[in-house]
């Protein structure tokens, strides 16, 4: 119903926002990637989703597109509902969250408040190849597994010093940019992640 409503913010909560626009003040649920984005008495554009049901009716809102698209394929997943998958949504950044998803890090997202195993099987086998397309340059991870083998050495070293997955694939994707051979990209990473 709506696709984004862009006015004041004039309150904030630890988990909402009261956003102004035309004298009506939306009562919008948020992650708290958004509530980090945006400040008390700015002018933004919120993507909103509507939820409704026979005994609720709730808006949610995100900063960004991407976050919105995520929302909506996550609240697609049997199981896991608008607040659920706010919860999921607040409990990283969303790049790396989208790594955990499309490098199947069951561990990682077990992190997150109220998230158990089951469920965040479920998401990985649900959204690992949507979000693997996601991840910053397809070069970086295809369904889960990283495309060059420098690259693949590099994150299973990280992994065996005892890095998560999913920070192994973000920091040797970023180091890629910079050096080149396992052992430049590894020096890298651990300079980076010390």
């Amino acid at each position: 119903m709506y696709s984004y409503i862009t006015g004041k913010i004039v309150g904030k909560s630890a988990c909402g926002i009261v956003l102004e626009n035309n004298g009506i003040g939306y009562d919008i649920g948020v992650s708290g990637n958004t509530l980090y984005d945006v400040d008390t008495g700015e002018i933004v554009k919120i993507y909103t989703y509507l939820y409704v049901r026979e005994d609720e009716m709730s808006l949610y809102g995100f900063s960004r597109e991407e976050e919105k698209k995520l929302f909506l394929r996550l609240i697609d997943i049997s199981g896991i509902g608008p607040k659920m998958a706010m919860q999921i949504l607040g409990g990283y950044d969303l790049k790396t969250l989208t790594v955990a998803i499309a490098s199947g890090d069951v561990k990682t997202l077990c992190k997150i408040k109220g998230l158990g195993k089951k469920t965040a099987e479920l998401i990985v086998l649900n959204l690992r190849e949507v979000a693997a397309e996601d991840v910053a340059g397809a070069d970086t991870v295809a369904n889960g597994a990283v495309l060059d083998s420098d690259l693949a050495d590099a994150v299973f070293a990280l992994e065996s010093l005892g890095i998560a997955k999913t920070d192994a694939v973000r920091a040797v994707s970023e180091a890629q940019k910079q050096v080149s051979g396992v052992e430049n990209i590894i020096a890298y990473c651990l300079k980076r992640l010390a």
